[in-house]
């Protein structure tokens, strides 16, 4: 029984801390990851990290255009913000 709840305890804990799911589109139906950072960058963020999650999605890790810090998830089809955490 101990076994059991320490299973579903990580398991819970696990999915507590995922990111979203940001599309189940095929990854030729992408933006290009590049060019879309480069959209980015023309709208004002700086870039410290840029990976594609689990959860197929783009996120990135920097600062905005008012220089505050940023976590933001992307739609890779869309480009849309799907969560964004922007720290004061």
């Amino acid at each position: 029984m101990r076994k059991l709840l320490l299973v579903a305890l990580a398991m819970c804990s696990a999915t507590a801390f995922a990111g979203p799911e940001c599309t189940t589109a095929d990854k030729s139906e992408w933006l290009d990851q590049a060019k879309f950072q480069e959209q980015l960058k023309e709208q004002g963020y700086e870039i410290k990290v840029f990976k594609v999650t689990d959860g197929n999605c783009y996120e990135i890790y920097g600062w905005n255009s008012d220089k505050k810090k940023v976590e933001i998830y992307f739609n890779p089809v869309t480009g849309a913000p799907v969560k964004e955490e922007i720290e004061d």
